[in-house]
């Protein structure tokens, strides 16, 4: 999507702060963190959000777990623990109508969710 600032970080239109890359996602840090660890994983392919998705998108769903553990290994936060979220509309406060997962770690988080 031509207006979609997670299309334009993915081309490299708008510097990131780079932490993972392959053929279908990228992964970069949050500029607004909300914990010590905040990392954006995002598919390459342009969804809003995961109400978007078809079973043909199953394998990438699949990788994105997959990548968010060696995300966590990575940066550290595998053994103490982390936390993975995608918010999916405006109730849920999704700002960026690409569909994305935060990656949040490196401090004890709140048994609450909301």
């Amino acid at each position: 999507m031509e207006n979609c600032i997670f299309c334009k970080i993915i081309k490299g239109d708008i510097p990131s702060s780079k932490v993972y890359e392959d053929e279908s996602v990228f992964a970069f840090r949050d500029i607004n963190p909300q914990a010590p660890v905040h990392v954006l994983i995002v598919p390459k392919k342009h969804a809003a959000n995961v109400l978007e998705l078809c079973e043909e998108d199953e394998k990438l769903l699949g990788h994105i777990q997959l990548v968010a553990g060696e995300i966590a290994t990575t940066l550290g936060v595998s053994e103490s623990g982390f936390r993975i979220m995608s918010n999916c509309g405006p109730d849920a406060c999704q700002s960026v109508q690409h569909l994305h997962y935060h990656l949040l770690g490196g401090t004890q988080m709140s048994e609450k969710m909301v």
